[in-house]
């Protein structure tokens, strides 16, 4: 008997150590098609948002669920399944337990047929070595923009959703310590290179907002990243327990608690200036990113438990329920101020008698090269059926636009400039 017994632990042992990832499995077992619709649903963290989830989950038609997440275990499964009065047809959690997991032949077929897909929270330096640059990152990306299907994530899992991100390889940073040396090394960052979802382009995110306050190492994050592409770039920040779900016309939904709770939202951007560079960024000096008081502005808004607050990501210009702030960095001391809204109308440009638009190379595979003699306002691109598929909000001469993940074929890339028409050009993707 004691050495049937050891037979056995032996062999869970090493059936254990084979294994790259673990399943826990709740409902039908087998895989049906629904007709899912797209949205993304963002989390800030601590725990999840009961509506958004219901939101979230709507958008799967009754199909299956895939919750990822590389620590924990099966909590997802009956709060999914059982208690949001959501009808589904099951609920997978898989947990990738090291790199190899994100290329088993299981994995990816069950990332495959998921009508929706879900991000748990933990550390997203996981997330990013275990899923970067594998062939489940090409279904991710697939499930996103060829078969427009929901994703969404909580803490961790909202950080990696947008183009550009805080990778946190080199562990965690605070809003004192970006501020104080905006190069500091553990202020690690993503760009264009994992998740490429439309409506969070030129965005980076951010995740347990209040706790502790993160507006700071936010601000440091986009100095840095406008340094490094020469674009305006955009941020999305939430508290804990507030929820951000953008529907498929690129409209932002708030849900919270407040105003039992103060949960808000913020969208931010760098302003519309003609100058919008930080007055210092250098390594192991203060951020000093003042602009007269207005190098960012920020779209404050409120969570509710019926999402009735929102914010348009199609223009990142108008929303309602709630207010516009000026933020700055002044010697790296964070400061904002209750402020009137984001005009990008009546930015003063200089104006050429040649608008001649290079775009290169096209017949394009990857990234498309665009630059131009004037100012450009935003980047549109659609489909042979005139489908939207990707916009850039930015104001300078020139930016790259990614085309990896769209299938082969003809595309419109619309250029808007600013106090100009728009031009139409023909993109042909190998």
């Amino acid at each position: 008997m004691k050495l049937l017994k050891y037979t056995l632990i032996l062999f869970c042992f090493k059936l254990c150590l084979s294994q790259n990832y673990t399943s826990f499995y709740t409902g039908n077992p087998n895989n049906i098609d629904t007709n899912p619709q797209f949205g993304i649903c963002l989390m800030g963290g601590a725990s999840e948002n009961d509506n958004a989830m219901q939101w979230f989950l709507n958008l799967a038609d009754g199909g299956d669920i895939v919750v990822l997440r590389t620590s924990g275990t099966d909590g997802y499964n009956d709060y999914m399944f059982n208690q949001l009065g959501v009808n589904l047809n099951s609920v997978e959690t898989i947990r990738i337990d090291q790199a190899q997991g994100a290329t088993e032949n299981y994995v990816l077929q069950q990332v495959a047929e998921a009508e929706a897909i879900w991000f748990a929270g933990g550390d997203q330096a996981d997330y990013v070595n275990y899923f970067k640059n594998t062939a489940l990152e090409d279904l991710l990306n697939d499930h996103i923009n060829i078969k427009q299907y929901p994703i969404g994530g909580i803490s961790a899992g909202m950080a990696i959703l947008s183009e550009f991100y805080f990778d946190a390889l080199n562990g965690t940073i605070t809003s004192i310590e970006a501020l104080s040396n905006p190069f500091d090394p553990k202020l690690s960052l993503g760009t264009s290179d994992f998740i490429d979802a439309n409506v969070l382009s030129n965005t980076i995110t951010d995740t347990h907002y209040d706790n502790p306050d993160r507006r700071g190492r936010h601000m440091a994050f986009m100095a840095r990243l406008q340094d490094q592409i020469g674009e305006r770039v955009f941020g999305i920040g939430l508290d804990e327990f507030t929820a951000a779900c953008i529907n498929q016309n690129g409209i932002a939904q708030i849900y919270g608690d407040f105003p039992n709770f103060n949960d808000y939202a913020y969208f931010i951007q760098i302003n519309c200036l003609d100058t919008t560079s930080p007055e210092s960024l250098n390594p192991n000096q203060a951020l000093n990113w003042n602009l007269n008081q207005s190098a960012v502005k920020a779209y404050k808004v409120a969570g509710t438990s019926n999402g009735t607050h929102t914010f348009d990501l199609n223009t990142w210009e108008t929303g309602n329920g709630g207010q516009w702030e000026n933020w700055w960095v002044n010697q790296g001391n964070f400061q904002s101020q209750n402020a009137s809204p984001i005009d990008c109308e009546n930015l003063s440009t200089v104006e050429f008698d040649d608008e001649s638009v290079q775009l290169h190379p096209n017949p394009v595979q990857n990234l498309l090269q665009i630059s131009a003699d004037l100012s450009i306002k935003k980047i549109e691109v659609y489909n042979i059926n005139g489908e939207i598929l990707k916009t850039k909000h930015l104001k300078t001469d020139q930016t790259q636009v990614r085309f990896n993940g769209f299938p082969k074929g003809i595309y419109l890339t619309k250029i808007y400039f600013i106090d100009k028409s728009l031009t139409v050009y023909k993109v042909v993707k190998n």
